[in-house]
């Protein structure tokens, strides 16, 4: 009767983990799968060590691996050359200018003009706008409209070009129409434009010119994106010349 019991435990255990993972977003789910495997091969290892039948260099071996998958991020953190390595592994080549507000980061790929996003907080934190469905990337508006009109802006602009002849935005306030009122910082600005902290006028100008032209709202872009690269090219070539 014990042996039933905990049998159940494990297996209620089990199915709740999975719906957790599931509930993930699908870019972390292969990572939450691998652990959850590792973690029931190690408390299966040292169930049946316990019981007599398996060998203690078995459990062993089983343990360092469970250690060895959890202790790598660690290792990664801790090591600016494996961080650099990592970053050169994952991410594509090519500059990018990036926009962050309160629930998103947006990167604008300069040299194709794609747009790609994450959610910072809200319902779909962590989630790749990429792996989000239309009915997903509509509730999310509707929360981003509700705590705040940079993001609500900054998503609309995503759709508008993942869905060119299918998105509308239908109710749109005449408050998140216009920009930010927030004041921009040099660091902000830099990461806009896809620039360096050692920038020049020269290289400044040059970069707002190569991104205007890519998504100007007169030439099917939009007016947010715009007006953010335009604040930020103000704002960095002012503080150019107090320097």
């Amino acid at each position: 009767m014990p042996r039933i019991i905990l049998l159940l435990a494990i297996v209620i255990a089990l199915m709740l983990l999975v719906r957790r993972i599931q509930s993930m977003p699908p870019h972390k789910r292969r990572s939450g799968y691998i652990q959850l495997i590792l973690g029931a091969a190690a408390l299966a290892a040292i169930v049946l060590t316990a019981m007599g039948k398996m060998h203690w260099v078995g459990a062993a071996l089983t343990g360092l691996l469970v250690a060895a998958r959890q202790t790598l991020p660690i290792l990664i953190r801790a090591f600016p050359l494996l961080q650099q390595w990592t970053r050169q592994t994952s991410k594509p080549t090519g500059q990018h200018s990036e926009v962050k507000t309160e629930l998103l980061r947006m990167s604008l790929d300069h040299s194709s003009g794609e747009l790609q996003g994450e959610v910072l907080a809200g319902p779909f934190v962590d989630w790749t706008l990429a792996e989000m469905s239309r009915e997903q990337l509509g509730t999310l508006l509707n929360y981003c409209r509700e705590h705040d009109a940079d993001s609500e802006q900054l998503l609309t602009s995503y759709l508008e070009q993942r869905f060119p002849n299918g998105w509308q935005q239908d109710d749109t306030s005449e408050q998140a129409q216009q920009s930010s009122t927030a004041s921009i910082s040099r660091s902000e600005a830099l990461a806009v434009l896809g620039l360096s902290e050692d920038a020049t006028r020269d290289d400044i100008v040059a970069a707002h010119r190569s991104l205007i032209q890519k998504i100007h709202p007169d030439r099917g872009g939009n007016d947010y994106l715009a007006a953010k690269i335009n604040e930020a090219k103000d704002f960095l070539v002012k503080d150019t010349a107090t320097q």
